[in-house]
């Protein structure tokens, strides 16, 4: 199969922290083989729809806050019920990330948000798919996945931070993160060639 895989980000940055997450989630997908486009869900237009329909993968991120995902990211998936009526979204494949300041700060809890959504849109889930980092004493924060999620890419940065801050740990994380999307996403475009099927 000669196409690459088309990877749509759909996400929230409030200050700017997700924003470099999903930098980095394009950065691996593109050197994984992906065509990737940069969706902000709080300005979404027409075409931007079109993007998530025509895309092969969704990944979602959002700061966590207040115990989930950004209101802006909950309005847009809200808005999202056109596309489950139709189930126009099925089969698809979907990934997320998030950030907070806190290390553990209920990122679980927005990463399963996301694969729920996901779910609600029958398509298919893609974990981190790494072990967690920093659990062992001879360990670093320096490892992939430092902070130990397993359901999407997670990220922390003290809240009187900026964006140069985020660790780099968390950045190749996310890179990781995308570029296992894009794959996974070429392996099933394969597949479904290969079986014929759409």
């Amino acid at each position: 199969m000669d196409t690459a895989p088309s990877i749509a980000i759909a996400y929230h940055s409030r200050r700017g922290h997700t924003h470099v997450l999903a930098e980095a989630v394009r950065a691996g997908a593109e050197a994984a083989g992906g065509t990737v486009a940069m969706v902000l869900v709080e300005e979404m237009q027409d075409g931007d729809w079109e993007t998530l329909d025509a895309a092969d993968a969704i990944v979602f991120g959002a700061p966590t806050l207040m115990g989930s995902a950004s209101g802006a990211f909950h309005v847009f998936a809200e808005s999202t019920s056109t596309r489950w009526s139709t189930q126009s979204w099925k089969d698809k494949i979907g990934a997320g990330f998030t950030h907070s300041s806190c290390k553990a700060g209920d990122k679980h809890i927005t990463l399963g948000y996301f694969a729920t959504l996901a779910a609600q849109h029958q398509m298919h889930w893609v974990n981190l798919g790494l072990a967690p980092g920093w659990h062992l004493s001879h360990e670093s924060e320096n490892d992939l996945n430092r902070l130990g999620y397993f359901n999407g890419a997670a990220a922390a940065t003290m809240g009187d931070l900026g964006t140069d801050a985020v660790h780099k740990a968390d950045v190749a994380t996310a890179e990781h993160l995308g570029a296992r999307v894009a794959r996974h996403t070429a392996v099933v475009l394969a597949g479904r060639a290969a079986l014929g099927v759409a």
